[in-house]
């Protein structure tokens, strides 16, 4: 077993500096001239999921993330989710934790808002979203993406995607909400309105789980939903392409990918035609469906289980699929799955467990910033890129700092675009994003 017991180390953040992304086009037309062309140079991706349910259930503001010192590690937001009601439109759910009062009705006192000053009552913005507003004038070069679906929320996908038509309605109405930042008058409010949320997001990210099934039992599913899936993506690009012309500003497209085998052969090469970047859900490959423990986001296979799914097999997928390096962002979790029950054999890996850990965060899993907590021995196995804590009954796998800082050299080692980070609010503390920062640098 290649696994040396450690203790955590602290990280301390250092200095950006920027890559050189010479594309292909770019690449030819250097040998074409024979002459130096200079490309732009761009710092390698580093995103962070905020999943805005945190804000009403686990107190986890914008200002607490400011707090983490996360932003300035970071180059984008990811703002989960977007939800699609069943004409297939984007829309703003009011019986969902009462999102609409989250999002941008609620005001916030001057000690808890990102700018330090109370909210208006007036204010046509107001709510998270305002306060995303304050984070990215507070750094200007952070970028915001709204991500639509998400396991829960895919469920209308395939109803949106399923005709020309559908497709049209569906990301104009997205767009519209989004981008334009045309929030609807609730409740007699005085926030919403034409415009009342424009600037707030520079981009959309789609996150379908899945187009190819195996999904949220409530999805409504077609046949022709892998295909549709490409045409939506090329309809988002089309239209954000206009809305670029209008407004003479850039808006990123993105789309999130599934790690696992089977998922993946349901995607076309096509997608990546019209993409900034995808992100590849580097986790979950094992959790409290698994009878065994087993690491749920090891880079490379481990060499005890020959037949284990890895982040390495999924990123080659996705390239083997026609993806340019460049485009593939590798997702990393801030969270852990656990066992229970779990015998000392091999400290406690690969190993019959009795059952899953019992819920924690959510389920049989544990933040991040609660497993460094977690009493045990912990181990690390380079070779595999993995991590876990065994105290002699549970036994838990998740990413620490070392584990991000050996998957940053292999994002580098292969071109890859950068890392993503889910969620921002299971390392309250910044840390793996400081370590994400610092294995790209």
């Amino acid at each position: 077993m290649n696994a040396t017991p450690l203790q955590p180390r602290p990280r301390t953040p250092v200095g950006r500096r920027p890559l050189l992304v010479l594309g292909a086009a770019a690449a030819a037309a250097v040998l074409l001239v024979g002459t130096l062309v200079l490309v732009n140079q761009r710092d390698p991706e580093r995103i962070g999921y905020f999943a805005d349910w945190n804000v009403a259930n686990r107190g986890y503001t914008v200002n607490e993330l400011l707090g983490s010192g996360a932003p300035e590690h970071l180059t984008r937001i990811m703002w989960a989710f977007g939800d699609i009601d069943r004409d297939g439109l984007c829309h703003i759910p009011q019986d969902n934790h009462d999102q609409p009062w989250e999002l941008y009705q609620r005001r916030y006192d001057a000690d808890e808002s990102v700018s330090g000053e109370a909210d208006e009552y007036e204010q046509e913005l107001a709510g998270s979203l305002n306060q995303l507003r304050q984070l990215r004038t507070r750094y200007p070069d952070l970028g915001a993406s709204l991500s639509l679906g998400g396991w829960n929320w895919s469920v209308n996908f395939s109803t949106a995607a399923r005709t020309e038509e559908s497709r049209q309605a569906f990301v104009t109405s997205c767009l519209d909400l989004w981008l334009r930042g045309d929030l609807p008058v609730r409740e007699g409010e005085p926030q919403g309105g034409a415009g009342a949320g424009a600037g707030v997001f520079d981009g959309i990210d789609l996150d379908w789980e899945w187009p190819g099934g195996q999904g949220n039992s409530d999805n409504v599913e077609h046949p022709d939903d892998p295909r549709n899936f490409t045409l939506l993506v090329a309809e988002f690009r089309r239209q954000l392409d206009e809305l670029s012309r209008e407004t003479e500003r850039d808006y990123v497209l993105s789309v999130s990918l599934p790690g696992g085998a089977a998922h993946t052969e349901a995607y076309e090469a096509e997608v990546f035609d019209h993409v900034d970047f995808a992100t590849v859900q580097g986790y979950d490959f094992a959790g409290p469906w698994s009878e065994r423990t087993a690491h749920h986001s090891n880079l490379r296979v481990p060499a005890y289980d020959e037949d284990a799914n890895s982040v390495d097999q999924a990123v080659r997928r996705y390239l083997d699929l026609g993806a340019d390096p460049g485009q593939i962002v590798m997702g990393v979790p801030a969270f852990g799955r656990g066992w229970q029950g779990v015998p000392a054999e091999q400290a406690g890996r690969h190993q019959e467990a009795a059952a899953p850990a019992e819920d924690d965060y959510d389920g049989p899993t544990r933040a991040f910033s609660d497993l460094e907590e977690t009493e045990g021995r912990r181990y690390l196995d380079e070779e595999a890129g993995a991590y876990w804590v065994y105290d002699g009954d549970q036994w838990w796998t998740y990413d620490n700092p070392d584990v991000i800082g050996i998957k940053g050299r292999y994002v580098r080692d292969n071109g890859l675009a950068g890392m993503m980070v889910w969620s921002l609010d299971m390392d309250p503390d910044g840390v793996l994003v400081r370590a994400m920062h610092d294995s790209l640098d």
